[in-house]
């Protein structure tokens, strides 16, 4: 069957009295969104033929997938598409540079400890990997230095496990996780120890799905940060190594240009250097953090800054 069956008289009527497109209440943005979300799927059904069952099954696939859906998001490019889209509309409006934005991912938690100087984001052993050692400046678009900025770093140890979220309960709250409250100059040193990339869990919903399409479920070893100053749009960005085997394949496409540093192995340490650049804040909004749910603790007040 064509897919202009989606078209005919009584299915536009269907989709109207389901979105509430003539009702005088709700949110009408809302209604539209939700009117081409739903005849987009119709027509999927259409299209490719899909069977009673089959959608029931997809249904089934979504509800169990709900705790995973902040590792689906990515791995089906639509986290790095938001990028994309964020870009062009940068380019469209005329801004331009600044240090590349990319996802997020699923793993932050906000309230870890707020430090000065050259942080130690390790709190627990980790023994047989090597230190990191990254160090840079947070400068603005005219080569500034950010004052008063805050840099948001966490990553996951050298099992591929974030605290927090490591199902072997073995890591200490916040280890790999800091706020580095950065001076006047701008500059900003930490040392952690090493992380390594990891993948979904077995067997799980996003494994599932990319066994499905014939993909892998694994990232390369990365560093996330969020980037916080007055006056400045916040950044969320993180570099993956780029001596990882995973660098060109990551499965979450956490992977840009500018963002691939090669760690300077020696001996027991490994050393980043790596600068960030703002963009200046156009509205009080740039400052903020997007509304996306967050996991949430609290540090012990002995660790936090003064």
């Amino acid at each position: 069957m064509d897919v202009s069956f989606v078209k005919t008289p009584e299915i536009q009527q269907l989709l109207d009295r389901a979105t509430g497109a003539n009702e005088s209440g709700g949110n009408p943005r809302l209604k539209t969104i939700m009117r081409d979300l739903t005849e987009s799927v119709m027509e999927l059904i259409v299209k490719h033929d899909i069977s009673e069952s089959e959608f029931w099954l997809a249904m089934k696939y979504l509800a169990d997938a709900s705790g995973e859906i902040g590792l689906i998001v990515p791995g089906t490019g639509l986290e790095h598409f938001l990028d994309l889209y964020m870009d062009a509309k940068d380019a469209e409006a005329g801004l331009t540079g600044g240090t590349p934005r990319t996802i997020e991912g699923p793993l932050y938690v906000a309230g870890a400890p707020l430090v000065e100087g050259n942080a130690n984001l390790s709190t627990d052993l980790d023994e047989g990997t090597q230190v990191l050692h990254m160090t840079g400046t947070v400068t603005g678009p005219d080569g500034e230095p950010v004052e008063n900025a805050i840099l948001h770093v966490w990553h996951a140890n050298s099992k591929g496990w974030y605290s927090h979220f490591d199902p072997t309960g073995e890591q200490t709250p916040f280890n790999n996780r800091r706020r580095i409250k950065l001076g006047t100059d701008g500059r900003y040193a930490f040392h952690s120890k090493m992380p390594s990339g990891y993948s979904v869990p077995p067997q799980g919903s996003t494994d599932q799905l990319m066994q499905a399409l014939g993909r892998h479920g694994n990232r390369p070893a990365h560093v996330h940060f969020f980037i916080e100053a007055p006056g400045y749009r916040t950044l969320t960005t993180q570099i993956n190594f780029g001596d990882d085997p995973f660098a060109a394949d990551d499965f979450a496409f956490g992977t840009r240009e500018g963002l691939l540093p090669v760690p300077s192995r020696q001996g027991d340490s490994a050393y980043i250097a790596f600068d960030f650049q703002l963009q200046r804040a156009a509205s009080e909004g740039d400052e903020g953090f997007s509304s996306r749910t967050r996991a949430e603790a609290k540090a012990q007040p002995e660790n936090e800054a003064a």
